[in-house]
């Protein structure tokens, strides 16, 4: 059986991974545009902060895949797919056949329409060679905006910080991490970040850079304008559908997939942050993981199995901050609970949303000690309904409710990202 994956992210390499475990006899090619074999892409914010090499954030080394009889094919873009032929074109008109195949193309960094984004010393952080490039110019004494207050840019704000660059983040929503924290928990967050010597600016945007100089002024909407040496874009990603969308395989956000990760094409997957199921792209490593085990039992003949979707969770330290959010954080719909806890002296803000007298979300920001006990109650659905009024209360044993045995329903899995 010939099995070819396009992309060596998280999804496409743990799929390879765990397919050759189930069935050694595969013959499993990866092709990558990238010229690095898989690396940890969290970690690309400490390759800017100047902590860590390229070496030191790949994952496996490259007899790792010799020994599993995996072989990888780098720098190497497939530019066309024919799922009828069951062939893919490589450059130079150069073709090769698969069996089956698992696109696992990933997503880019996405630029809002903001004229002048294309100057030099606009950057994004996708790729090891965007990370590379950010870190041999943000060097300290420098000034630095970066356009987003999401997960990354937040990361990559704190990673210039620590090595002496004076940073500014603009969020165009009102608070920071709007799609994981609410309105409080964001609130104790932007406090602290701001204490840690990085400026906040939100429910603003970036309409024009214009050079000025070696530097780049930043018109906002509001009028303002800023000015900083180097301006990085963390405005989130879109999927990598131009491969599946150009061979006519259904594509929506993503490429869209069955409780199979079928793809609309014979033979071909999705997986990662360019599938779609059910209307959502998570792009997040626990979905890409829990997508990769499937594919993989697919691939080496097991079709059997299904994939449901997961409880979405982040955990992250931003200027030595933990900030976790599991599920539902801000419900749009009647019928839940939110139960607080907010400790302004030290910085900590503690949320749980209940429906049915069950966990089905949390926010911690500025510690982690509830996070064993929120993630048992979850697994468990544990109804807590009986101690709805005291569960944050300092001296309420959350942990001790969430161990006992008393489980009437299992909520979805959730891991950690």
């Amino acid at each position: 059986m010939k099995v070819v994956i396009v992309g060596n992210g998280v999804a496409g390499v743990t799929t390879a991974r765990l397919a050759v475990e189930r069935d050694p006899s595969l013959d499993i090619t990866i092709y990558s545009e990238e010229p690095y074999h898989y690396y940890s892409r969290p970690r690309l914010v400490d390759l800017v902060g100047g902590q860590v090499t390229p070496a030191d954030i790949q994952v496996y080394p490259e007899e790792w895949y010799a020994e599993r009889g995996i072989r990888t094919v780098l720098g190497t873009r497939v530019t066309a797919l024919e799922p009828d032929a069951h062939r893919l074109i490589l450059p130079g008109g150069e073709a090769t056949t698969y069996d089956r195949l698992v696109l696992a193309t990933g997503a880019r960094a996405w630029v809002p329409p903001i004229a002048g984004a294309d100057v030099p010393g606009v950057f994004t952080l996708r790729t090891m060679r965007d990370a590379l490039a950010l870190r041999d110019t943000a060097v300290e004494g420098r000034r630095v905006l970066v356009l987003g207050g999401g997960l990354l840019g937040l990361e990559v704000a704190a990673a210039l910080n620590a090595r002496g660059v004076s940073v500014t983040v603009v969020e165009v929503f009102p608070r920071l991490l709007p799609r994981q924290l609410d309105a409080e928990g964001a609130a104790v967050l932007e406090e602290r970040i701001e204490r840690s010597g990085v400026e906040i600016l939100t429910g603003d945007s970036c309409t024009v850079i214009e050079p000025n100089g070696d530097a780049k002024r930043c018109r906002m909407k509001s009028g303002e304008v800023l000015e900083a040496d180097l301006i990085v874009i963390s405005a989130g990603a879109r999927s990598n559908v131009t491969l599946a969308q150009e061979a006519s395989i259904v594509c929506a956000r993503g490429v869209v997939v069955d409780e199979h990760l079928r793809t609309s094409a014979p033979d071909v997957y999705a997986v990662g942050d360019v599938a779609e199921f059910e209307g959502r792209v998570w792009g997040i490593i626990p979905a890409a993981l829990a997508e990769a085990r499937l594919a993989a039992a697919q691939v080496a003949g097991d079709e059997s199995a299904t994939y449901h979707d997961i409880v979405p969770s982040t955990t992250l330290k931003v200027t030595g901050i933990e900030v976790t959010s599991i599920g539902e954080v801000n419900p749009e719909t009647p019928g839940a609970v939110e139960v607080r806890a907010v400790h302004p002296q030290e910085g900590v803000y503690d949320k749980l949303v209940l429906r049915d007298g069950r966990v089905v979300g949390a926010v911690m920001v500025g510690s982690r000690a509830h996070l064993r006990a929120v993630n048992l109650l979850m697994s468990r659905g544990t109804d807590v309904s009986a101690h709805q009024d005291v569960l944050l209360n300092e001296d309420f044993d959350l942990l001790a409710l969430a161990q006992q045995r008393t489980t009437t329903r299992r909520a979805p899995i959730q891991a950690d990202s």
